[in-house]
Order: C-alpha cells, then sequence, then structure tokens
C-alpha cells in the first residue's frame, strides 16, 4: 500500500509539471492574432481553457505509461507471472464519471459564451457582405455604393447580413476570431464589435472553388467619422432582428 502510495504521489508530481511544460509548447506554436474585437476576449479564454485541458490529458496518458512500461518492465532473469488484480471498481466510476462532468462544463462554458457574443446590442451598424466566386462585395442599407473593400467604425457594434452569389462560402477575419458560413439563397448574420484600428484581411475558410485561397479582402477598421465619409452617408443601425 506504502508503494502504490509512492507511486501515484510520484506520476501526481510528473503529470503536473508536464501539463505545464505541454502548455508552454502549445501556447509557443500555436500564434494567435492579435485580438482586435469584443467577442475574441471570452473565445481566447475558452481555447485556452481547451488548451490546458489538451495538456493534461496529454500528460497523464503519456506520464503513466511512460512510467509503468520503464518502472515494471521485466527485469533480466525474472521469468515470473505478474501479480493478477481483477478490476477497480472506483476507478471504472471515476474514469466515467470525471469526463462526463469536464464535457458538461466544457459544453455548458461553449453556451454562455455562444450566447453573450451572438446576443442582439443596441445600436448596432448594418453591413451587406455578398460572396461569390472569388470575391465579395460590401454595402450600406439603402446606398446605391457598392465596394470590394469592408470599411467598419470602430467600437461599434456590427451586424453583417451575408447572401452568397453561388456557392457556400465562409466570412472569417481572425483578428476578429467570430465566423460565419454564408449560404446560398437564404440572409446569414454575424455580430461583433472591432476595437481596434487598422487593416486587416477577410477570408473564406470555406472550400468555394478553383481559387478558393484567393477569395479575400481588405478589411480597415477606422473612427466613425471616417466611416461616414467613406461611404458618403450617415452611419444607419438595426432596429430589431
Amino acid at each position: 500500500m506504502q508503494n502504490n502510495t509512492r507511486h501515484f504521489a510520484a506520476i501526481g508530481v510528473l503529470v503536473v509539471i508536464f501539463t505545464f511544460v505541454v502548455y508552454w509548447i502549445l501556447d509557443l506554436v500555436l500564434l494567435f492574432p492579435p485580438a482586435a474585437s469584443v467577442q475574441a476576449v471570452p473565445i481566447d479564454t475558452l481555447i485556452q481553457g481547451h488548451l490546458w485541458l489538451i495538456a493534461f490529458l496529454f500528460s497523464l496518458v503519456v506520464v503513466v505509461m511512460v512510467y509503468v512500461l520503464f518502472l515494471f518492465r521485466r527485469r533480466e532473469g525474472d521469468e515470473g507471472e505478474g501479480q493478477y488484480f481483477h478490476g477497480n471498481t472506483t476507478l471504472e466510476i471515476l474514469w466515467t464519471v470525471l469526463p462526463m462532468i469536464v464535457v458538461i462544463a466544457f459544453g455548458y462554458w461553449s453556451t454562455v459564451i455562444l450566447n453573450d457574443i451572438s446576443r442582439r446590442p443596441d445600436n448596432e451598424v448594418i453591413v451587406n457582405a455578398e460572396g461569390y466566386q472569388w470575391g465579395w462585395n460590401f454595402s450600406l442599407p439603402n446606398s446605391d455604393t457598392v465596394t470590394q473593400e469592408l470599411v467598419l467604425p470602430v467600437d461599434t457594434p456590427i451586424r453583417m447580413d451575408m447572401t452568397s452569389k453561388d456557392v457556400l462560402h465562409n466570412f472569417w477575419v481572425p483578428e476578429f476570431r467570430v465566423k460565419q458560413d454564408i449560404v446560398p439563397g437564404r440572409t446569414t448574420y454575424l455580430r461583433f464589435t472591432p476595437t481596434i484600428e487598422g487593416e486587416y484581411t477577410l477570408i473564406c475558410s470555406e472550400l468555394c472553388g478553383l481559387n478558393h485561397t484567393g477569395m479575400v479582402a481588405t478589411v480597415r477598421v477606422v473612427s466613425r467619422a471616417e466611416f461616414a465619409t467613406f461611404w458618403n452617408q450617415d452611419v444607419q443601425t438595426a432596429s430589431s432582428k
């Protein structure tokens, strides 16, 4: 019993150490682009939570496997049979119940974040987006102006009303974190609030044909005054949807 406690303690310490090491490696390798929207903060937090869980589960499996293979390997000259034991009810209950609790907890966390980032704020600005093979058209409601450059006001809730001319596309600006499919024959919506002025790249992240990788557009986040000047009209806000 004392030996078992010693082994469990050693494995526990090694799992904790390797969890931090694996998380550090993942965080180093997975270079996130700058967070440039209000919605990016909770999404990044959720991703970090998943990375910690991945690091822990990977460390748990690898540490136990290597520890057992190294410490309990057959020694030279040992021809005896290993100690036999039949099941462990407590352990079987734990490795069934604990993962279920973790899955439910992450599911609840994800649902709360999804509801939060998709909630309709007051005075959101509507921008129309039309995807086609292989480009983008942008306009404001009740405006004849159409441009291939997406210009947005900073620190202002945006609602993208998106349609497709032909096939399935996807609206994704990595710095904003949020993304949404654009489906032929219907209008889909995406909400976000840009927080940093600058120039970004809009990417279609849904395979849509031979020139899919070339379906990009420039996104500029500017002041509200510059936004109104660019579109040559007052900023229009949504009523309800």
